[in-house]
């Protein structure tokens, strides 16, 4: 426990990527291997079932330290997680408990089916032999809240450093279902029921925000339009009848969209295409609201696969039967791709048209509309360009419309972490619904130091009511709030989901009964 405690305080104590990644390969160096599985089981999330109720956590707490109850909320007030209060204000222990990150894991394990009583002398016997960030540790796990803040790509390429392997097959083999107890960490790393070369994607292309006129472009004609869909960016690969998904961010999501795993494999050949993944009812975009709902799930249903229909739009190929064809033109690959897929017609493979204007006028009157669509505006892409790895300034251009806004109201505030961890800089918004207010975003950037420092003593001064860390207050401060997208959302009190929200400027000129009302707001649901 020892090391993966200095583990979690380095990972968490730097923003550096490559800190991360060092601390990483250095722990991986001096576990053992069952150590390494179960720190490999956290990092991606398989982590057990809470045995303890954090409710008990709490008054075994307040039993050993005597604290009112009140002390401890303002206590957790400040700290902001459970876990770590807990840990902060129990007393010194009074021995050492050494143990392997295993050894805590398998007797968390068995804890599940113990009496309270036994799960109590248990806690109690571990925070006394535990130092400060160790019982943190075990309380986020016995709590079943361990969460780190490391990417999977971070970990992807720590592991990758550490063991010589490639990225992708890493991500093929760890990202997959394995089970701790049946699982050895070798070859899980080493992947050795994975043919890499048939999952190993290529970089994305990408582009730059347009910063000019599009008429410094040139001839309108030199381009290609397309529409910039919001969704998820996809790499489909289809190599010897295997067929692999990759997002931007290199995780691999075939869990996640089964139906078009089984769509590209009816497609004869092998490929690598790069599109986006959406949501589409009746050939109608939905809102990335609702395709947000499909993520982060271990399994997928027939009946939310039926709810929320996916398609994905291709608009390039990089690969064609085993042939790379990244330095071929734009153009060029265009009509191997259009060869593709007419021939092979797949419900739902689709490849977008291309936005047709004789001039700029046009192709800014496309811009403006493009919302009609569910689009975020439009991608202006050279015809000569080839497919380069990551951003190459003068090939591609997002020219995306103007930002959506509403002004609403500050209600809720909390502290932030690290340099800002003396101020509130975390909010949540409000806007009119009949005579009261109702949540409509939260947002955490947009404002200037001084600008923070100024709502901090606001919110000090003008504090309703405390709910662990957050301070409900006044409504009385308004703000500009700009965001990409709405949508209609069943999880949010208004009703609506804003996409990207942030806050665009200070209203001082504004009073709280000038602020939007929720029902002007969701007429911008297109």
């Amino acid at each position: 426990m020892k090391h993966f405690a200095e583990l979690i305080s380095a990972v968490e104590s730097s923003n550096k990527t490559t800190a991360k990644i060092d601390a990483i390969v250095h722990y991986l160096e001096i576990a053992d291997d069952k150590d390494k599985l179960w720190f490999l089981a956290l990092f991606t999330g398989k982590r057990p079932k809470r045995p303890v109720n954090s409710n008990l956590l709490k008054d075994w707490a307040y039993e050993i330290t005597g604290l009112p109850e009140w002390l401890f909320l303002e206590s957790y007030s400040a700290v902001g997680d459970l876990g770590e209060t807990l840990s902060l204000i129990l007393p010194v222990p009074e021995h050492k408990i050494e143990k392997s990150l295993n050894q805590w894991l398998d007797e968390l394990l068995a804890l599940k089916n113990a009496s309270e009583g036994e799960k109590k002398g248990y806690v109690l016997e571990s925070w006394n032999g535990l130092e400060n960030t160790e019982r943190f540790i075990f309380n986020k796990l016995i709590g079943g809240s361990f969460r780190i803040g490391v990417s999977k790509k971070i970990l992807i390429n720590a592991i990758a450093k550490y063991s010589g392997q490639e990225s992708s097959a890493l991500m093929h083999s760890i990202m997959g279902k394995w089970e701790v107890s049946e699982t050895n960490f070798s070859e899980l790393i080493s992947g050795e029921n994975i043919n890499a070369d048939n999952s190993k994607p290529y970089p994305f292309c990408l582009a730059y925000p347009l910063e000019k006129t599009p008429e410094e472009l040139g001839d309108v004609q030199d381009w290609q339009a397309e529409y910039k869909w919001d969704g998820i960016r996809g790499q489909f690969i289809k190599r010897n009848d295997e067929v692999f998904i990759w997002s931007r961010g290199e995780e691999l999501v075939n869990a996640q969209f089964p139906e078009l795993v089984e769509a590209f494999g009816k497609m004869p050949g092998d490929f690598v295409l790069d599109g986006e993944i959406l949501a589409v009812l009746d050939d109608q975009v939905l809102n990335f609201s609702v395709l947000q709902q499909r993520l982060n799930r271990k399994t997928i249903t027939k009946k939310m696969m039926q709810e929320i229909p996916i398609q994905t739009f291709v608009y390039d190929i990089l690969e064609l039967d085993g042939k790379d064809l990244r330095e071929a033109d734009l153009e060029e690959r265009r009509l191997h791709l259009e060869n593709l897929i007419e021939k092979n017609p797949v419900d739902n493979i689709k490849i977008p048209p291309i936005v047709i204007a004789k001039n700029w006028e046009e192709l800014a009157e496309a811009r403006e509309s493009s919302r009609d669509n569910n689009s975020e505006g439009l991608m202006l892409k050279q015809k000569t360009s080839k497919y380069h790895s990551g951003r190459k300034k003068g090939d591609w251009w997002k020219w995306k419309v103007d930002p959506l806004t509403i002004d609403a109201v500050l209600i809720y505030a909390q502290k932030g972490s690290g340099r800002r961890s003396g101020f509130y800089t975390d909010y949540t918004f409000a806007v009119k619904q009949e005579d009261k207010l109702v949540t409509i975003a939260k947002a955490y950037s947009g404002l200037t130091d001084k600008e923070i420092m100024e709502v901090s003593r606001f919110v000090t001064k003008n504090s309703l009511e405390k709910f662990g860390p957050v301070r409900t207050v006044k409504a009385e401060l308004v703000f500009e709030i700009a965001f990409e997208g709405i949508g209609f959302s069943k999880r949010h009190k208004s009703g609506v989901a804003l996409r990207f929200p942030r806050i665009k400027r200070w209203r001082r000129d504004k009073k709280v009964d000038e602020i939007d009302d929720i029902e002007e707001v969701k007429k911008l649901i297109t």
